[in-house]
């Protein structure tokens, strides 16, 4: 995890977007770790962005995860999905996820909407304190990391937490292939 300074995240919902604050407080007990295992490290907010983070932090891209929104339409319906990936690879968004969200055309939600819906900042959106409808599609790279360092919802801080527990967040689904290497 690099240098970052954590601690448990429940302790510290100055650190959280007011969504994952709530997320965490009612974290189910049957995921693979305990509420307070999910840690928050507060950074600068000008390096939040993944590369400048990683570079000032010590913390390596195989280790650092980005939480996407897509939207996709089918006729008048606009369906939103999370993707979660490894900063290593990208979302496949007009292959795989175009064909799990059953739309004809996706692409990342525009960032006003994204930042509207989900109440995080751009830049900070994790995973965890989405829209309970939206499907969380986490790419099988992320699972098989012992740890990943996500957004916090906020641009001054970072999640750290168990790959695994990404793939048990409620709506989560684990997709093989949802990304490709970064070339």
């Amino acid at each position: 995890m690099g240098t970052l300074k954590t601690e448990p995240a429940r302790s510290r919902p100055d650190l959280l977007a007011d969504p994952v604050a709530e997320a965490l407080e009612v974290w189910p007990e049957d995921a693979p770790i305990d509420a307070d295992q999910v840690l928050v490290a507060p950074i600068d907010a000008s390096l939040a962005d993944t590369a400048a983070f990683c570079a000032a932090y010590g913390v390596t891209l195989a280790e650092s995860a980005n939480c996407v929104i897509v939207a996709g339409r089918r006729g008048e319906v606009t369906r939103y999905a999370a993707c979660v990936v490894l900063a290593t690879t990208r979302a496949d968004v007009n292959g795989t996820v175009r064909r799990l969200l059953d739309v004809r055309k996706a692409s990342f939600a525009p960032m006003d909407d994204a930042v509207a819906i989900t109440g995080m900042e751009y830049g900070g959106i994790t995973p965890i304190g989405l829209p309970a409808s939206w499907p969380i599609l986490v790419d099988s790279r992320v699972i098989a990391a012992p740890h990943v360092i996500i957004g916090s919802g906020v641009r001054h801080s970072k999640i750290a937490i168990a790959g695994p527990a990404l793939g048990a967040l409620p709506g989560a689904e684990v997709i093989e292939g949802l990304a490709r290497e970064v070339a």
